[in-house]
């Protein structure tokens, strides 16, 4: 008896196992495809953002974000970028040198302003991004000594910035073509990374050539500003820009920054503000400016933020208040919470003077 049934229970298990199979194809091909949920509700401090394309925000810069400390011709910033990011900083832009083989962040030279190197100042921005997973962060490298860009992708895997930094889909893209921040946040990539010389899609291809997707304004400026194309290799009317709003005075023919009237060079308005290079650069390029570079940012008490939200149509209200210029004379870290390597934020103005005049005299020159 107990024989004769097993081949009934054999055909009943195959039965089971034929509807189970069906009912399996059922779920995953006749269910409707479920849409990924979006994981960021708040985008760059924002939820009117998360829809916003990349190419269509105005963030503010931070020039020479680790040129850090005071009375130093060769500095333009107070705060370190900790600071800066935490105040709504979203442009960092770096000078690198090679030094001995190790990429540095040095002003004009090493030997004049040495902030230390480079995988020190990524391995701090790595660790913000981790600590603010709603954000997108730009990095602008001015590559002062041609390196290859391979050199920046071992720093970069280095520090674990390789697995957060957008890739296009390829060497260039159109103003309009940039994902959404939101789509940034939701897909982890939220580093972009721009360099102004020897980017190589081929080889790196989340380190982007700068002037084949952005344009920029003069720098440097001693007088007024404009918003005239300056440096470009692109299509100016379809791809992205940048304005250099930061005002010099020249010191032994060299410019410096113009402490004296950074108040009103960072204002939302009046003459040589931010806010009015902002509005001519509407009124002749007939778009917003995508990235707005300045010195010493918290000079006008968060004026240059106030402008960018403006320009993005949302509301400047910081859950915080921002830092506060510091007076000259005291010190301050370098870009990454340290001492810089080579010229202490000590330094005094009046040192660096003597220093351009030796710079001077041995054939160096200043650059952006």
């Amino acid at each position: 008896m107990l024989a004769s049934s097993f081949p009934r229970v054999r055909v009943a298990l195959s039965a089971f196992a034929l509807l189970s199979s069906f009912s399996f194809i059922d779920s995953v091909y006749a269910s409707p495809t479920k849409l990924p949920v979006r994981r960021a509700t708040t985008c760059n401090g924002s939820p009117d953002l998360c829809d916003r394309s990349f190419g269509n925000v105005t963030f503010v810069g931070a020039h020479d974000s680790y040129a850090v400390g005071v009375n130093n011709l060769f500095t333009n910033q107070d705060y370190n970028i900790t600071q800066q990011m935490n105040d709504g900083i979203r442009m960092l832009q770096v000078q690198a040198h090679n030094s001995s083989g190790v990429i540095h962040l040095c002003h004009t030279s090493c030997s004049y302003y040495d902030a230390g190197t480079l995988e020190t100042y990524l391995t701090t921005v790595k660790t913000w991004l981790d600590a603010n997973p709603n954000e997108v962060l730009s990095l602008l490298i001015v590559n002062s000594d041609d390196l290859a860009p391979t050199n920046y992708d071992t720093v970069f895997k280095s520090v674990g910035l390789d697995t957060v930094s957008y890739s296009p889909p390829s060497a260039s893209l159109l103003e309009s073509d940039w994902p959404t921040l939101g789509t940034l946040i939701d897909s982890g990539t939220r580093l972009v990374t721009f360099m102004d010389y020897e980017a190589n899609f081929t080889s790196v291809p989340y380190i982007i050539d700068e002037f084949t997707n952005i344009w920029e304004t003069a720098y440097d400026v001693t007088t007024s500003f404009d918003c005239s194309v300056n440096r470009s290799n692109s299509v100016t009317s379809t791809s992205m820009y940048l304005i250099n709003h930061f005002l010099d005075t020249l010191v032994l023919g060299q410019p410096t920054p113009d402490m004296s009237q950074l108040n009103q060079t960072n204002a939302v308005s009046g003459t040589n503000s931010l806010g009015e290079q902002f509005d001519l650069c509407i009124s002749q390029q007939g778009k917003n400016p995508n990235f707005m570079l300045v010195d010493f940012y918290e000079y006008g008490g968060g004026s240059v933020f106030e402008v960018a939200a403006t320009a993005n149509g949302v509301t400047y209200a910081p859950a915080t208040p921002i830092a506060t210029p510091l007076p000259q004379g005291t010190t301050t870290t370098s870009s990454s919470g340290s001492s810089p390597t080579a010229s202490p934020s000590s330094f005094s103005r009046w040192s660096s003077v003597g220093v351009v005049i030796v710079g001077a005299a041995l054939g160096a020159s200043y650059v952006f």
